[in-house]
């Protein structure tokens, strides 16, 4: 759990923090706003480790 924790963290961090000045909007969150707000995480990191 602590390991899907950390990628579903990295994923929405950002979108947390500004939630509030965007209330009323829409987000939607496909594929490539996962890709995008992973970033570094994706591209440095095995992410075999954060799946079971």
């Amino acid at each position: 759990a602590r390991r899907l924790y950390t990628v579903m963290e990295r994923v929405f961090e950002e979108l947390s923090f500004n939630a509030p000045d965007r209330a009323g909007e829409q987000v939607s969150v496909d594929a490539a706003f996962v890709e995008h707000h992973l970033g570094d995480l994706s591209r440095s990191a095995d992410l075999s480790r954060y799946v079971l």
